[in-house]
């Protein structure tokens, strides 16, 4: 039932908007960062790639509609679009984003390993994934929304326990470092890697039984599983590009982006 607007207010005074979602889906596949792409089926834009996502419907939420949206037009399942973790990102607001009309869109950011291959649906002509380093223009402005979602999953990774989120249940030291390896863009070195994750309460937990051989000649490798800890004390900063080696945790640490 609608609330009838207060005495003295007048809602026609004030030009309307619409509402819509966008999401950065991204995902670790051989060893690159991917991202989820819709080809758009219709106009604006019609036949160019975007992230998924769409208009909020009168009685949900922001986030109900992301969920939804991503069912819609990638044809993922309920299941698999009801596990990601969804992080709302920013909102945006440049009154000519949309060509259409003045739209304003929260944007999120998800993460998932072993993401299934999608399909198209809803308004979507097609989905697929894309090497993140190798996505060409996107529709609206999409471009500035990914950028975004990278910059903030990459200094997620050095102060939270985000990365457990790239790896399947059960994991290897080995596969997380990929992880940070594939997003910072950087090798880092293995033991120093391992000591800082190992030192860092609550981050990983081992699980019992026999390791895991991963392939090679090397030994068996120890299993982990995700620890109960949501930010890492001391962080794991990211090395300059051109060192091999984690930061000491002593660096100076990046400012991470605000929600709104």
């Amino acid at each position: 039932m609608t609330t009838p607007a207060p005495e003295g207010y007048d809602p026609h005074a004030y030009a309307p908007f619409a509402v819509t979602v966008d999401l950065a889906v991204f995902t670790v596949r051989e060893a690159r960062l991917h991202v989820l792409l819709v080809e758009r089926g219709q106009e604006p834009f019609r036949g160019r790639w975007a992230l998924p996502g769409g208009f909020l419907l009168p009685r949900e939420s922001a986030d109900d509609a992301a969920r939804r949206e991503l069912a819609e037009e990638t044809g993922l399942g309920p299941g698999t679009v009801g596990a990601l973790h969804l992080e709302q990102l920013r909102t945006y607001t440049d009154p000519d984003r949309d060509p259409r009309m003045r739209v304003v869109s929260v944007a999120y950011a998800a993460l998932l390993p072993d993401l299934p291959e999608p399909r198209g649906g809803g308004d979507a002509a097609s989905a697929r994934w894309w090497d993140a380093d190798a996505v060409g223009p996107l529709a609206f402005d999409h471009d500035t929304i990914l950028a975004d979602a990278r910059d903030r999953i990459g200094a997620k990774l050095e102060y939270s326990c985000l990365a457990t989120a790239f790896c399947p249940a059960e994991f290897t030291l080995g596969e997380l470092q990929q992880v940070y390896e594939t997003v910072w863009g950087v090798e880092l070195d293995r033991p120093n890697f391992r000591r800082k994750v190992l030192s860092a309460p609550g981050f990983v937990q081992p699980v019992g039984g026999p390791p895991r051989r991963t392939g090679g000649r090397g030994k068996p490798a120890a299993l982990y599983r995700a620890g109960d800890a949501t930010a890492l004390h001391p962080p794991l900063l990211r090395p300059p590009s051109t060192d091999a080696s984690l930061s000491s945790s002593s660096s100076s640490s990046a400012t991470e982006g605000h929600d709104r």
